[in-house]
């Protein structure tokens, strides 16, 4: 059952609406359809953001995957009709054994990557995170939070940096509104905006401030390890006051790549580059003679540490991808069984 829950508030245009969905509808279909943006994704139900306000509507059986983010079309009784294509996709391999993929977000313009500055600092986390960003086709932002527990942050910002000198960074304090304003430039009417980061890295405090309302639960620093707790559960998507739309996603303590070598080789186009120059194609940047990637780490033009994450994400990738080609050709596989198998019965019964 279709749930209205308020009055009409927002335009398309403030919701994230760009001339990329309007040419996926005809005419016709236009005249007939209304799209509304997805807000919150439950296990029973979806809800919705639209110029007739925010509704909730049930999640059926035969909808696609869907995901934050999204844009669908409703009928003028509120019932699904499709979802529209995607222009960014983030997605991952589901946490733990699961052999399948995982939808975060959808359609995101810009994302605030966020590590905090205490122990829990971590380059590689960092490149594991730009990797899915480049991956996605989105902007990203790296935001060092908790400014404030550290004396110089900008010595953080600089070794962020050696990962890429182009790189966006920014450091703030995540309760100081005037601090937080450093991410306005990415936050205008209609841009969507994406955190990622590990638990505790203070992206509840962030959507907080940026909302100006205490709309995520925040949790202390453990003090033994300065890890923070894991507070935000859902996927949601808000509109910021001064008109952005920020989608806030869990703590991600286990956030594993697949089908993601471009987003790698954007992230360490260096280490690529450097491939180009070895003397053997195949070269596995280890013990080769002729290996322009261990050259350069010798000269202290790359650091060892910045290979070694490399070497780990492309085996953590292309093992993964694997499992999941290999789990859709079983599907394929058996689902193809059970046709056979219908088709067999239904001979069977017409011959009786």
């Amino acid at each position: 059952m279709t749930t209205m829950i308020s009055t009409p508030t927002y335009s398309l245009q403030e919701l994230g609406w760009k001339p990329y969905f309007q040419q996926q509808l005809s005419l016709d279909e236009w005249d007939q359809v209304k799209p509304a943006r997805i807000c919150a994704l439950h296990r029973n139900r979806l809800d919705l953001c639209s110029e007739h306000g925010h509704l909730s509507i049930p999640v059926l059986p035969n909808m696609p995957e869907l995901a934050v983010g999204d844009w669908v079309l409703l009928s003028d009784e509120d019932h699904f009709v499709r979802l529209l294509e995607r222009f960014s996709r983030f997605w991952r391999k589901a946490a733990g054994s699961k052999i399948e993929e995982q939808l975060i977000a959808s359609n995101v313009d810009t994302v605030f990557i966020v590590c905090s500055l205490n122990q829990d600092f971590n380059l590689s986390r960092i490149e594991r995170y730009l990797a899915l960003a480049h991956q996605a086709g989105v902007e990203p932002v790296i935001v060092l939070s908790k400014a404030d527990c550290v004396d110089d942050p900008t010595h953080f910002v600089e070794q962020v940096r050696h990962i890429d000198n182009m790189l966006l960074v920014e450091y703030v304090n995540g309760l100081d509104s005037d601090s937080v304003a450093k991410l306005a430039p990415w936050c205008r009417t209609g841009k969507t905006v994406a955190f990622l980061g590990s638990s505790g890295a203070g992206k509840s405090t962030l959507v907080n401030t940026l909302l100006a309302t205490e709309t995520q639960q925040t949790g202390r620093i453990r003090e033994d390890d300065s890890k923070g707790r894991h507070t935000t559960t859902a996927r949601s998507l808000h509109l910021m006051p001064d008109g952005g739309l920020l989608l806030d996603t869990p703590g991600m303590r286990e956030l594993q790549l697949a089908d993601c070598s471009e987003g790698l080789a954007t992230t360490f186009a260096d280490i690529e580059t450097l491939a180009e120059q070895c003397r053997f194609g195949d070269c596995a940047h280890q013990y080769e003679p002729g290996c322009a990637v261990l050259a350069a780490i010798e000269s202290g033009e790359l650091e060892e540490r910045r290979l070694r994450n490399y070497l780990k994400l492309n085996r953590e990738v292309s093992f993964n991808t694997a499992s999941i080609a290999e789990k859709r050709a079983k599907s394929k596989q058996l689902g193809r069984m059970y046709r056979t198998i219908q088709s067999t019965n239904r001979k069977h019964k017409n011959r009786e």
